[in-house]
C-alpha cells in the first residue's frame, strides 16, 4: 500500500468541467465521471482509491478526497479545509467528533459509530458492539486507508477486537474483493448488545450487514405503546429485535417469521434470555408464502410488522420493487384484525417516503379498508443525514391504523 499523503501537494489534481462544481459548492460530496475535465485530468491517469485534490474548472482547489476512475460515482470529497486534508490525523479527528455525538446520545457503547457521509467519512461504516468494532470499507478510496482507519480506531476507542466485514456488494462495483476477516484481536462468533434494557446476541461474522440493525432502534421504541396485550406478527424478523421487544413490552403472543433458520435460532435464544420465550414462537419460510398461509388459515393479528430487505437496489428495479412493497403490505393487512396496527418499513434508498405511503393507501383501498397514518420514523441519530445527500435518509417506518371501510 502506498504511503498515505499528509499534504495537499501530495494529492493529484482532479479538474472539474465548467460549472460542474455547483453541487459541491452547495454541500454535496460526490463527483461523477461525466463531470470531470478529462482533457486536463484524464481518468486513465488515476489509480482506484488514489487521493486527489478536487479543483473547479479554473484550477481553484475545492478540497481533498479520493477517486476511483472505473466507476460512475468516481470521486468523493472528504475535506474542504486545505490545511487539514485527508490524512491519518483527519481520520482521528473525525472519529473523535463522531464518538462525541454517540456518547451524548447513548449511555451504553452500542451504536453505529461512523455512518459514511453523515460523519464526514465517505466509504466507512463502523458499528460498535461494546469492546468490539465491526467495520465496512465500501469504496476503493477508503479501502486504501484501511491501516490508517484501524490505527485511528485504536487511538480513539482502544477496542479489544476489530472485524473487517467487507462483504457488501458495493465492493464488487468498486473492483474490490469481498472478505470477512479479523483486523485486530479475535472477534467472537456471538457478541451481546443492550437495547433499552433488553439483551440480544448478535452474530457479527455471519449475520446480515454487520450483524445488527441499529438504524431501527428508535422505531422499535415507538412500538411500545401499541403492543400491550396484543397478538403480534413480526415478518422478516431476523433475530427478533422487533418481536422480542413487543413481548417484553406486554404483547401476549408474538410470531417471528424469517427465511433464515440460524436467524430464528438466535431469535429463540434472545427471547429466552429476555424472559419472554413462552410468548415468542418462530416460523421459517418465505414471507409471502407464510402470509398467504396465515391468511388462508384465517389467522389474525392486532399488530403486523413488515421490515423487509431492500426491494429496490437499482433504478431499473423501481417498478418491480414498488409492486413488491404494495403486495407485501396488502398481504400484511389481510391478516390484521379489523382494527389493527400495521408497521411498514423500507430501507430502499430509491423508494421515497411519499411513494411508500401511497402504496399503503393503494393496498388498503384495494381491500376496501381505511388507513390512517399515526406516526412515521427514520433512522436514529447515530445515522446522521447529510442534507445535501438524500440517499443518506434511506430508512422509512410508517405506523398506520387499518380499519374497516
Amino acid at each position: 500500500m502506498p504511503t498515505s499523503p499528509v499534504s495537499p501537494a501530495d494529492f493529484a489534481p482532479l479538474r472539474l468541467r465548467k460549472d460542474e462544481d455547483r453541487r459541491l459548492r452547495t454541500g454535496h460530496l460526490w463527483v461523477y465521471s461525466n463531470e470531470i475535465d478529462i482533457a486536463a485530468t484524464p481518468l486513465r491517469d488515476f489509480q482506484p482509491g488514489q487521493p486527489v485534490t478536487i479543483q473547479s474548472s479554473n484550477g481553484k482547489p475545492i478540497g481533498t478526497g479520493y477517486i476511483n476512475p472505473n466507476v460512475l460515482l468516481c470521486a468523493r470529497l472528504v475535506s474542504r479545509d486545505l490545511e487539514h486534508p485527508l490524512s491519518p490525523s483527519l481520520l482521528v479527528h473525525r472519529l473523535n467528533v463522531a464518538l462525541s455525538l454517540r456518547e451524548r446520545l447513548y449511555d451504553r457503547p452500542f451504536y453505529r459509530l461512523v455512518y459514511g457521509e453523515g460523519d464526514g467519512l465517505p466509504g466507512l461504516i463502523v458499528d460498535r458492539y461494546g469492546e468490539v468494532c465491526v467495520v465496512q470499507l465500501t469504496t476503493a478510496g477508503m479501502d486504501r486507508w484501511r491501516d490508517e482507519v484501524l490505527a485511528a480506531l485504536h487511538k480513539v476507542l482502544k477496542p479489544a477486537a476489530v472485524l473487517w466485514r467487507n462483504d457488501t456488494p458495493m465492493r464488487e462495483l468498486e473492483g474490490l474483493e469481498r472478505t470477512v476477516a479479523d483486523a485486530a484481536g479475535t472477534v467472537p462468533d456471538l457478541v451481546e448488545i443492550e437495547e433499552d434494557g433488553l439483551r440480544f446476541q448478535v452474530a457479527p461474522r455471519t449475520g446480515q450487514k454487520t450483524g445488527w440493525f441499529y438504524d431501527q432502534r428508535d422505531n422499535r421504541a415507538r412500538l411500545d405503546r401499541y403492543v400491550r396485550d396484543r397478538r403480534v406478527l413480526d415478518v422478516f424478523s431476523y433475530t427478533g429485535a422487533w418481536g422480542i421487544r413487543a413481548a417484553a413490552r406486554g404483547a401476549r403472543e408474538v410470531l417471528c417469521v424469517d427465511s433464515s433458520a440460524p436467524a430464528l435460532e438466535l431469535a429463540t435464544c434472545n427471547a429466552a434470555s429476555n424472559g419472554v420465550g413462552d410468548r415468542v414462537r418462530t416460523q421459517q419460510g418465505d414471507a409471502f408464502e407464510v402470509l398467504k398461509a396465515l391468511r388462508e388459515a384465517r389467522e389474525r393479528f392486532d399488530v403486523v410488522i413488515v421490515d423487509p430487505p431492500a426491494f429496490i437496489k437499482r433504478r431499473k428495479d423501481t417498478k418491480e420493487g414498488t409492486l413488491a412493497y404494495r403486495r407485501l403490505n396488502e398481504m400484511a393487512m389481510q391478516v390484521l384484525e379489523r382494527d389493527g396496527i400495521l408497521v411498514s418499513c423500507s430501507c430502499s434508498q430509491l423508494l421515497s417516503r411519499e411513494v411508500l405511503v401511497q402504496t399503503l393507501l393503494q393496498g388498503a383501498r384495494h381491500l376496501d379498508r381505511n388507513l390512517v397514518i399515526l406516526e412515521q420514523g427514520r433512522a436514529g441519530p447515530d445515522h446522521p443525514v447529510h442534507p445535501a445527500i438524500p440517499e443518506t435518509d434511506y430508512l422509512k417506518a410508517v405506523f398506520a391504523r387499518v380499519l374497516p371501510a
